[in-house]
C-alpha cells in the first residue's frame, strides 16, 4: 500500500490544518489507519488513529482539538487539527496497518507563536 499525505504548512497558533492521506488502494479492508508525527531531535509519536469501524483513538496531547476521519469512498484518511500549538511542529505522517504497515513520507506541519 502506498499513502501519500498533504495538507500541512506554516499556521499561526490557534489556527487549523486538515490534512490528508490518500491510499493507493481501497482502504475499506484495512483495519487500522492512524497518524504519527516526529519533531525535530524527538521519536515519532501516535497522534490518532481510526478502525475500519469508525472507532477512534487520541493522544492526550492533540485530544479534544483534533478529529480523524476516513472517507472510504475516496480511499482517504483525514486529520482535522484546532487550536494548534507551537508543540504541534511536526512532520505528520500517515499509516495502514492491514497485517503489515505501510508508513506514506510525511507532510511538514509548522505552527508559528
Amino acid at each position: 500500500v502506498q499513502l501519500q499525505a498533504s495538507g500541512g504548512g506554516l499556521v499561526q497558533a490557534g489556527g487549523s490544518l486538515r490534512l490528508s492521506c490518500v491510499a493507493s488502494i481501497s482502504i475499506r479492508s484495512i483495519g487500522l489507519m492512524g497518524w504519527y508525527r516526529q519533531a525535530p531531535g524527538k521519536q515519532r509519536e501516535f497522534v490518532a488513529r481510526i478502525t475500519s469501524g469508525g472507532n477512534t483513538m487520541y493522544a492526550d496531547s492533540v485530544k479534544d482539538r483534533s478529529t480523524i476521519s476516513r472517507d472510504n469512498g475516496k480511499n482517504t484518511v483525514y486529520l482535522q487539527m484546532n487550536s494548534l500549538k507551537p508543540e504541534d511542529t511536526a512532520v505528520y505522517y500517515c499509516n495502514a496497518n492491514y497485517g503489515s504497515v505501510s508508513w506514506g513520507e510525511g507532510t511538514l506541519v509548522t505552527v508559528s507563536s
